[in-house]
């Protein structure tokens, strides 16, 4: 969580808490955001420099302590407004993080949030040159506990993925078994057998294949699918996902 009290609305109020964390008075709630998106065949994460001199030039994740007056839900919205200008992310709670010292400022327990876009979907609102996409192998040291929480998310991603179709709302509406490929490959962080990832597809029979091939690429064109949602929807949904590469 980075905490900063120069962009609020109730600055007393925040450092009323901060120095009562201070003094283990409190015990702080925050929410962090961890923002995933899928770019160029990468899974990449949004993050934003810690302002604190503690962790000076290392990255955080997008984050702020819970207002008395609002409910965790409101509180990973609002954050993540506030922070890139964004209100049409979907976020869904993933786990606690309430470990001992994980905050210099006193005893704090954050809430993380995870979410997955299509980074040429959504635009970031606000141009801060400390907000930037990174691409999460990259990623090694991060301030606070950020890295635990991103790699605690990562992997709540990677079985999201293989049990929901939530993936195929990062790809165009016609896509080719490539690009499929390369998504899962990019999330999970393998490299797949091409023909057992798309025999398993396959056996699933949700994917259509429309008659049309891919057009304006370097290697031979591939046949174009679609995913079937309404077949998805009126199945029963652990028949066709729980897939295990």
């Amino acid at each position: 969580m980075t905490v900063d009290t120069s962009k609020r609305s109730d600055k007393k109020d925040i450092k009323t808490i901060l120095h009562q964390l201070e003094n283990d008075a409190v015990i702080g709630i925050s929410v962090d955001c961890v923002i995933f998106g899928f770019d160029e065949n990468e899974l990449k994460v949004l993050l934003i420099k810690s302002d604190l001199k503690k962790f000076e030039g290392k990255w955080s994740l997008l984050g702020d302590l819970v207002n008395n007056h609002e409910d965790l839900d409101e509180a990973a919205y609002r954050i993540l407004k506030e922070r890139t200008g964004m209100d049409d992310v979907y976020l869904e709670q993933v786990r606690s993080f309430g470990e001992l010292n994980r905050h210099p400022a006193g005893r704090i327990v954050t809430i993380a949030y995870c979410s997955l876009i299509n980074i040429q979907h959504h635009e970031l609102k606000i141009l801060d040159n400390e907000l930037h996409w990174h691409r999460v192998v990259t990623l090694s040291e991060m301030a606070f506990d950020h890295q635990k929480i991103l790699d605690v998310c990562h992997e709540w991603l990677q079985r999201r993925i293989q049990e929901h179709p939530l993936g195929f709302s990062l790809l165009p509406q016609k896509f080719s078994l490539r690009e499929l490929q390369n998504l899962y490959e990019a999330i999970l962080d393998v490299k797949l057998d091409r023909r057992n990832f798309r025999k398993k597809f396959f056996s699933m029979e949700l994917l259509e294949d429309i008659n049309e091939f891919e057009t304006d690429v370097p290697h031979r064109p591939g046949k174009l699918y679609r995913f079937n949602y309404d077949k998805y929807q009126k199945k029963e949904r652990k028949k066709w996902f729980g897939i295990d590469f």
